[in-house]
């Protein structure tokens, strides 16, 4: 196959991208097709949705297993042909997404859950009528079910004083976001995934998020965000003037001594 253009979205790495569009819901991206298409790109701003086949570009060749580990299959390995795993025998993705404009070569889409880098394969118009069976099984995550939306309620994310303030100086000095980020991950499930990087620490749990680690616990179906640290050791937030870690230290130097 041939590539016949390229996605650009806010998603950079693997562990920033939602597990499905509708956890992306209103996230903006651009389909920018090569010269030569042109033509084939008439009519196609009559439909209101997508689907777009695309590749998984980072995923490493010949890298698959037969059962994985999904996301709400409780703990249990699923066959990855009964999930919607992005490491598959052939590395194909399949999403739905809103089109906004078509502007020349470059499609302006909604709801976008892939990389930026993505290479698109084919794009083709969702039809209602045909492609869409809301009575059909849920199979294994039926057991979950909550609604005809998400198959299982999302979860409520709390903050405790401290880590508000923390990140709350981070967006008001520095511009950083990171309360968003935190609550997109934590609100689709809190449940340990080496994929998702959330661990299990001491009592408690921990979710990596770029650089930074943030501190949390679980009641029932709240997440309460405890504390954000920095990612870095003591030696590298000593040494290093990457701005990441220059970050990172005045963060440290401002919550030094504070309690949690």
């Amino acid at each position: 196959m041939t590539p016949i253009g390229v996605a650009h979205t806010p998603y950079v790495d693997r562990v920033s991208a939602p597990r499905q569009p509708y956890a992306s819901f209103g996230v903006r991206g651009t389909l920018e097709l090569l010269p030569g298409f042109e033509f084939a790109l008439c009519d196609l701003e009559s439909w209101d949705r997508l689907w777009v086949l695309f590749w998984f570009h980072l995923n490493e060749t010949g890298a698959w297993r037969s059962k994985v580990l999904a996301p709400r299959s409780a703990g249990k390995r699923r066959g990855v042909f009964a999930t919607r795993s992005p490491h598959r025998p052939n590395p194909i993705g399949l999403s739905v997404v809103r089109l906004e404009a078509v502007r020349g070569l470059t499609l302006h889409v909604l709801d976008v859950d892939f990389l930026d880098g993505t290479p698109v394969l084919d794009v083709k118009p969702y039809v209602p009528w045909a492609d869409a069976f809301p009575e059909a099984s849920r199979g294994w995550v039926e057991p979950l079910d909550r609604g005809p939306g998400d198959p299982e309620p999302g979860f409520e994310v709390a903050w405790s004083p401290f880590a508000w303030q923390q990140v709350a100086w981070l967006r008001a000095e520095h511009g950083l976001d990171l309360d968003e980020r935190v609550i997109k991950v934590l609100a689709l499930g809190p449940q340990p995934h080496p994929y998702r990087r959330i661990r299990r620490d001491g009592d408690g749990f921990r979710l990596a998020v770029k650089d930074w680690r943030v501190r949390f616990r679980v009641e029932g179906r709240q997440v309460t965000v405890e504390r954000v640290e920095p990612g870095y050791g003591r030696s590298e937030l000593a040494l290093s003037q990457a701005a990441e870690v220059v970050l990172q230290r005045a963060f440290v130097e401002r919550f030094a001594g504070a309690c949690p």
